[in-house]
């Protein structure tokens, strides 16, 4: 999956395909996060922090590190 570099202090890249969030993290590891819709990713990516976001995206979405 394509991930595009964002500026945030926790997250380096982000990509979403077929309601996949795919978040690549400072320290290297890389999550899924499943049945993100489109506007859930067009929310994350539009938050004054994607750090915030992501917690509590995995608070209501399945993730599993993949790398």
């Amino acid at each position: 999956m394509f991930r595009q570099p964002v500026s945030s202090s926790r997250v380096s890249s982000v990509g979403w395909e077929n309601n996949t969030l795919q978040v690549e993290f400072k320290n290297g590891a890389v999550y899924n996060y499943y049945n993100v819709s489109k506007s859930e990713y067009i929310n994350f990516m539009n938050s004054s922090s994607l750090g915030h976001s992501i917690s509590e995206i995995d608070k209501t979405h399945r993730y599993e590190r993949i790398f």
